[in-house]
């Protein structure tokens, strides 16, 4: 078995600039703190890090999260497979860097996965492309979008590159209580940008008017992409539309550095036509932020999804009975 170490995945994932950052060790060490163990493994220049969730009675989940890594994935298969059983996995969920059409995906089905009802990331993001000039960008995006991010920058709104996290845990326990939806623990976005911020590859920008937090995100990069994963905002001076020129200038701050590619990381897993055609009377789940996020224009785009292979069927029933009543058993 082709097993590393995390220094070597490191190596490895340096001559893949532009493998998803799901798969680097940084993000493997951050997921250690809830319960996740990474291993890598590597065959040729295909490769993965699997995460083991623990559980009782020494047995484990295997997760590829956005990965493998490379073109071969039907040598390096049997490899995370043999890997899986010797960590006492049931299960093993991947998840692939690829759109719905992803031909690759053919590999998994040979090597005995299919496709799985599940949700681990979001299935349907926005991505946005950061080529050209600044004004570029602008034109592809709606004109009520545009018409916010010049009205926050006459409205006095100033956008500070910062490491405040406790600045940013404030903001989101506001979001969180004003929105109605569960948000991590403070440690939980101290540690990520912590993993992150150091390489560069994690930013984070506070939107502030007469020195008051209105608004902040942590965006990600790596290689040609940059990431928008977390987002809060105040209850005061939203006449200001903070929001907006924090994107703005989080995707200034990513085409700096060479990305092309900036995704808004998650809307409703519905069709853009019934998206365009229902996003002003619902607000559930992603449909919430979908007004938001459609503005920025962008390209709709389906991930390949979850393939699993079951390896103890008994256990696997059990574990996905459960999920029906906890969705939390992965993130």
């Amino acid at each position: 078995m082709a097993l590393i170490t995390k220094e070597t995945w490191q190596a490895f994932m340096t001559a893949h600039p532009n493998a998803h950052l799901l798969q680097t060790a940084e993000w493997g060490q951050f997921k250690g703190h809830y319960g996740w163990d990474a291993r890598f493994v590597v065959h040729g220049d295909t490769g993965a890090m699997v995460l083991f969730r623990r559980l009782p009675l020494k047995r484990s989940l295997a997760y590829v999260p956005k990965g493998p890594v490379g073109s071969d994935w039907a040598a390096l298969l049997p490899e995370i497979i043999d890997l899986a059983r010797r960590e006492g996995a049931f299960l093993v969920y991947v998840e692939p860097d690829a759109d719905q059409d992803c031909s690759r995906c053919e590999q998994l089905i040979t090597a005995g996965f299919s496709p799985s009802a599940i949700s681990i990331q979001p299935r349907q993001t926005a991505l946005i492309s950061l080529e050209g000039e600044p004004d570029d960008w602008l034109q592809t995006m709606k004109q009520k979008t545009r018409y916010n991010i010049r009205l926050a920058e006459k409205k006095g709104v100033k956008i500070e590159r910062s490491t405040d996290v406790e600045a940013f845990v404030s903001l989101m326990e506001v979001t969180g209580e004003r929105d109605e939806f569960g948000i991590h623990s403070a440690s939980y976005y101290h540690r990520v940008f912590n993993y992150f911020a150091p390489q560069e590859n994690c930013a984070m920008f506070i939107a502030k008017y007469e020195d008051q937090p209105l608004a902040a995100i942590m965006v990600f990069s790596r290689g040609e992409r940059a990431w928008y994963f977390y987002g809060a905002s105040n209850n005061i001076e939203r006449n200001r539309m903070p929001t907006y020129l924090l994107q703005w200038e989080a995707m200034r701050w990513a085409a700096d550095r060479g990305v092309s590619q900036y995704d808004l990381w998650g809307i409703p897993d519905f069709p853009e036509a019934q998206l365009e055609q229902e996003f002003t009377a619902r607000a559930d789940g992603l449909w919430g932020v979908y007004r938001f996020k459609r503005g920025f224009g962008g390209e709709i785009v389906r991930s390949a999804g979850v393939y699993q292979k079951v390896l103890n069927h008994p256990i696997s029933a059990l574990y996905h009975l459960i999920l029906r009543f906890k969705k939390t058993l992965v993130s």
